[in-house]
């Protein structure tokens, strides 16, 4: 129940016949009491420039005060033209933000919507946050949640909560896929939103799958005042930003993990940058290589891919002193392969989870850590038959 897990929220998700399958496809997310409580929201959307009537909106309400979201399942509603644009207006009252992920190009069918949306708030509860969770899935194989509490200097103390769905057309510019966050905290609008920001930029946005960035992306934070906090000092806003970053780090590595056919977890850390920026450009490159995904997936430690992949990334390199590591073996060092043990880095490649790194031989400051999966047989198949 981690959306409902910090106090002043009811959630829900039902099945309302959207989804084929008869899975849960609407889910409402809203305050304790009605779905007029105001909660304060902060949002950060998706950077394509084909994008969802949701976003477009919801960029329109925050930050600011909302009563809470509606989300749908199985149809994205983008690239749907104004009949679109009046359908996600149809979703919700002004109070509401909107969010919608499936297939691009369908319309919603708003009978089956809206009465799901009635039957959603119907059976709004505290304890509805699994629900919601289920909710908002679509090629995902499990829910994915996340939640963390802390104490503030006054006593208080603070949850917060988030589910998000993603596995595949994965990778972020200003988020991806679709998270949404919940706090009991008192803060402000503009905090808030900062908050987001900051913790979007070292989660979300270092996130891939496929290097695809979605229509419909939104990372959404509400936050409730239930705690009943006074205003927040500087080192208690700062403990906010890093538990709030702790849980959207969390969604953003289970995402990577349930990638579309993905068999593992890979973490591609670059070092040695002369910025952040440009340790993460190497790192996206790497990580977004389908010869490194698909030499991960089959366990072969071609550390040569790595290479490859972080000299093609236009970025301040120096091959001669630069290094590698991978699934804890150092493969390449100071410009040269080592006599690393193959068959036992093969065997190391199996784990679940699978680390790579990379110093790029400057000694600069810059680092920077990608969340992404592997590529199989399946990743080619689910994406092949989506819409068949």
């Amino acid at each position: 129940m981690a959306v409902t897990y910090p106090k002043g929220f009811q959630a829900a998700g039902v099945a309302a016949g959207i989804k084929k399958s008869g899975a849960k496809d609407v889910a409402v997310l809203v305050g304790e009491s009605t779905v007029l409580t105001p909660l304060t929201a902060a949002m950060v959307g998706t950077q394509n420039q084909v994008c969802a009537p949701s976003v477009t909106r919801n960029r329109t309400l925050t930050p600011g005060r909302v009563a809470g979201v509606v989300v749908n399942s199985g149809c994205a509603n983008v690239a749907t033209g104004p009949l679109g644009v009046q359908n996600n207006e149809a979703m919700a009252d002004d109070h509401l933000l909107t969010a919608s992920t499936g297939v691009i190009g369908v319309q919603l069918p708003m009978r089956e919507l809206l009465l799901g949306i009635e039957f959603a708030i119907k059976s709004l509860s505290a304890e509805g946050g699994d629900d919601f969770a289920e909710a908002i899935l679509t090629t995902d194989l499990v829910k994915k949640t996340a939640r963390a509490s802390f104490t503030l200097s006054t006593g208080e103390e603070i949850r917060i909560g988030g589910a998000c769905k993603g596995s595949g057309m994965i990778q972020p510019n200003m988020a991806t896929m679709l998270a949404f966050v919940t706090t009991d905290i008192e803060i402000g609008p503009e905090s808030l939103q900062d908050a987001l920001n900051r913790a979007v930029s070292v989660s979300f946005n270092c996130l891939t799958v496929d290097g695809d960035t979605s229509t419909s992306d939104q990372v959404i934070l509400l936050a409730s005042g239930a705690a009943g906090n006074a205003s927040l000092s500087d080192s208690d806003f700062e403990l906010f930003v890093e538990k709030l970053t702790e849980v959207c780090i969390s969604l953003a590595r289970q995402v990577a993990r349930d990638g579309e056919g993905a068999t593992k977890l890979v973490t591609v850390t670059v070092t040695g940058a002369l910025s952040d920026d440009d340790a993460k450009t190497v790192a996206r490159s790497i990580a977004n290589s389908p010869l490194v995904k698909t030499a991960l997936f089959g366990n072969d430690p071609n550390w040569g891919r790595l290479m490859m992949a972080a000299g093609k990334a236009g970025v301040s390199f120096n091959p001669d002193n630069a290094s590698a590591t991978l699934a804890g073996f150092t493969v390449f060092e100071n410009g040269t392969p080592t006599n690393y043990d193959r068959s036992a880095c093969s065997e190391a490649m199996k784990s679940s989870e699978v680390a790579a790194s990379v110093a790029l031989g400057l000694g600069g400051p810059g680092r920077a850590t990608i969340f992404t999966c592997d590529f199989s047989y399946d990743y080619v198949k689910i994406n092949a038959e989506y819409t068949t």
